[in-house]
C-alpha cells in the first residue's frame, strides 16, 4: 500500500462553471442535491435562517475556521440567488446565504458541528465538484442554505494496487485517478460524462460507469455525522491490517445509509479499483427503429449468457449519431476483454450471433484495431472508456454537448431524466413510445441511451439538450414534468432525483413505513436538520 498526499488538479468549484454527464455526472459529496438558475423549482422555501444571530455566528466561526478567502457570502439579499452563478438547467436559483470552501475533513468536521447546534443555525449543502450536470449542477434543493464545497478535499490518501482499492476525496475527479492509475494492473470504473467529475460524488448519487454501477466501487466511508463527529463505515484500511476488502463487515451495515442521503457529510471513500484488461474490443451493431423490441430480446440473451463486458449500451438515433451510428438507425456497442485470445473468440462469436439473427444492417468488430477507418478515433476512445481511460482531452464530450466541459452551465442548455427498466423488449419498446410521444407533446428533442445492468436491468438515460435561454427552458422542463408523469404510470421509476422533483420521493417509494424509518434515523442523527434537509426528502 501507499499513502498518497499530491493534491490533485480537481477544480474547487468556483461558481460559474460546471459541466455535463451521460449517465454519471458528478455531485454530492454527501449525496446532497444541486442544479439551477431560472424561474423554476420545486420544494417550499423553508423559513429563512438568514440574518438569525444563530446563522450569522455560524458562519463568523466558520470564517475563522476556514480563512476569509475561503468563505464566500452573498452580497446583500438579492445576490443569494447569484451566489452560485447559473446552471446547464435552467432550474430555479436558489437562495444561499454563503458557499464554504474547506481545505481538510477536519476542517468539514468542525463546519458540521457549528451548524448543529441551535435549530435556526442554517442548513449545510454539500457538492463534491458541483458538476451535478442535468440534475442541479450545484444547486441545493431547498432556499437558504449554505453550500459546503468540498472540491478542496482532492487528495487520494492511500492506493494498494495489489488489493485493488484508493482512499479519495470527494474532490478527486475520474481524471485524476485514472491518471494515477495508468500503466497499472488497476483501473477505475468511469463514466462517459468529463475527466473533471468527481468519482466519489457520482457514486454517492448512484451514477452508473462503463463497468456497472457505481454504488458497487464504494467498500467503505468517512463520514462527519451531524454534531461533528467522524465515523467510518463499510471497510477501511488500517496499518498493519491484511483483511481483504469486504464493505459489508459483521451485523447491520451502515455503509448504503449514506448513498443518495443526507445523515451526514462524506469526506473519504475507499473506491474499489477493478484489474484492468489485457485487451479490449467493442462491436458496433446498427439496427432499424422496427426491430428494437426484438433486438433488445437478443442482445439481453448474449448479455445473460457472458458474451460481452462491463456495461453495452444502445443508443437511439439521435444519440448514436456521437459514436459513429448511422443516421436514423439505433446502435448497439457491446464490449468485450479478456486475454487477447479470448476478446479474439468472444468478438467471433458475436458477430457470428449477430448475423445469424437477421436483425442488424451493420455488424462492425474492426473500427477499433482499423485506423482507416472512419469511426476508428470514436471507437478507440470507447475502448479506453472500457478499459478506465475517461478521455482526458473530453473529445467525445465536447462532441456531445457542444462546448467544453468548463462551459457547461453557462453555454449549454440540459437537462436529465434517468427511470429504470425491465431488460425486456416490450419494456424498453413502451420507454422508447413514451420518448416519442413526449417529444410530440413538448417539442423538444430527447435522446436515450440504455445501460444494460446485467441480464435484468436497464439504466434509460434520457437527455435533453436546448438553447441556454429561457423560452427553450420552459419546454425541456414541460418534457421533463410529461416523462415523469408517464414513465412512473408505466412503473418505470427514476433512480436518481433533480432538484425540482427532489419532493417525489414520498410518491415514488414502494413502501411509505420503509421512508418513514429513514426520517425517523434523520430526525435522531439530525434533530436541527444541519444537513440537506430538502435532499431526497
Amino acid at each position: 500500500m501507499s499513502e498518497l498526499s499530491t493534491a490533485t488538479d480537481s477544480p474547487a468549484a468556483a461558481p460559474p462553471t460546471s459541466g455535463p454527464t451521460s449517465g454519471a455526472a458528478t455531485g454530492p459529496a454527501s449525496a446532497s442535491a444541486s442544479g439551477s438558475a431560472t424561474g423554476r423549482g420545486s420544494g417550499p422555501a423553508t423559513a429563512p435562517a438568514y440574518g438569525s444571530a444563530a446563522s450569522r455566528a455560524a458562519l463568523d466561526a466558520a470564517r475563522r475556521i476556514l480563512g476569509e478567502n475561503r468563505v464566500v457570502g452573498a452580497d446583500g439579499d438579492a445576490g443569494r440567488t447569484r451566489l452560485l452563478g447559473p446552471n446547464t438547467s435552467l432550474f430555479r436559483s436558489r437562495r444561499v446565504d454563503a458557499v464554504l470552501r474547506p481545505a481538510t475533513a477536519e476542517q468539514v468536521g468542525a463546519i458540521v458541528a457549528l451548524f448543529s447546534r441551535e435549530p435556526d443555525s442554517g442548513s449545510l449543502h454539500a457538492v463534491s465538484t458541483g458538476r451535478n450536470w442535468g440534475l442541479g449542477s450545484r444547486e441545493p434543493a431547498r432556499d437558504d442554505a449554505v453550500v459546503l464545497d468540498l472540491g478542496g478535499l482532492d487528495r487520494v490518501r492511500a492506493l494498494d494496487l495489489e488489493a485493488g482499492w484508493a482512499v479519495v476525496e470527494p474532490g478527486v475527479t475520474q481524471g485524476q485517478l485514472s491518471r494515477l492509475l495508468a500503466h497499472t494492473p488497476r483501473m477505475v470504473n468511469v463514466t462517459v460524462s468529463a475527466a473533471a467529475t468527481s468519482v466519489v460524488g457520482n457514486a454517492l448519487d448512484r451514477g452508473v460507469g462503463l463497468r456497472g454501477q457505481r454504488t458497487e466501487d464504494l467498500a467503505g466511508l468517512e463520514v462527519v455525522l451531524p454534531g461533528g463527529e467522524t465515523v467510518r463505515v463499510g471497510w477501511w484500511p488500517a496499518p498493519g491490517r491484511t483483511a481483504p476488502v469486504y464493505p459489508h463487515g459483521l451485523g447491520p451495515s451502515a455503509l448504503p445509509l449514506f448513498v443518495q442521503s443526507n445523515l451526514g457529510v462524506v469526506t473519504a471513500a475507499v473506491i474499489r479499483l477493478p484489474a484492468r484488461p489485457e485487451a479490449v474490443r467493442v462491436t458496433r451493431l446498427g439496427f432499424p427503429a422496427p426491430a428494437l423490441a426484438e433486438v433488445t430480446d437478443t442482445v439481453r440473451r448474449w448479455v445473460a449468457q457472458g458474451l460481452t463486458r462491463g456495461v453495452p449500451r444502445i443508443y437511439d438515433p439521435a444519440a448514436g449519431l456521437s459514436y459513429g451510428g448511422t443516421e436514423g438507425e439505433y446502435t448497439v456497442h457491446l464490449a468485450v476483454d479478456g486475454t487477447a485470445e479470448s476478446v479474439e473468440a468472444l468478438t467471433g462469436i458475436l458477430t457470428a450471433e449477430a448475423r445469424r439473427s437477421g436483425l442488424f444492417t451493420e455488424v462492425s468488430a474492426a473500427e477499433g484495431v482499423d485506423p482507416a477507418h472512419p469511426n476508428h478515433e470514436v471507437t478507440r476512445l470507447v475502448e479506453r472508456a472500457y478499459a478506465g481511460d475517461p478521455d482526458i482531452t473530453d473529445t467525445l464530450f465536447r462532441a456531445k454537448m457542444g462546448v467544453a466541459a468548463d462551459k457547461i452551465d453557462t453555454a449549454a442548455g440540459f437537462l436529465f431524466f434517468l427511470p429504470l427498466l425491465p431488460f425486456t423488449g416490450e419494456a424498453v419498446a413502451r420507454a422508447d413510445r413514451l420518448l416519442r410521444e413526449a417529444a410530440a407533446a413538448s417539442g423538444v428533442r430527447l435522446s436515450s441511451t440504455l445501460h444494460l445492468l446485467g441480464a435484468d436491468l436497464v439504466d434509460c438515460v434520457v437527455a435533453m439538450k436546448f438553447p441556454h435561454e429561457e423560452a427553450a427552458a420552459e419546454r425541456a422542463h414541460r418534457a421533463l414534468d410529461l416523462l415523469y408523469e408517464s414513465f412512473t404510470e408505466a412503473g418505470f421509476t427514476p433512480y436518481r432525483l433533480d432538484v425540482d422533483h427532489a419532493g417525489q420521493r414520498d410518491a415514488l417509494a414502494v413502501d411509505t413505513a420503509a421512508v418513514a424509518l429513514v426520517r425517523r434515523l434523520k430526525a435522531v442523527l439530525d434533530p436541527n436538520n444541519a444537513i440537506a434537509p430538502g435532499r431526497y426528502r
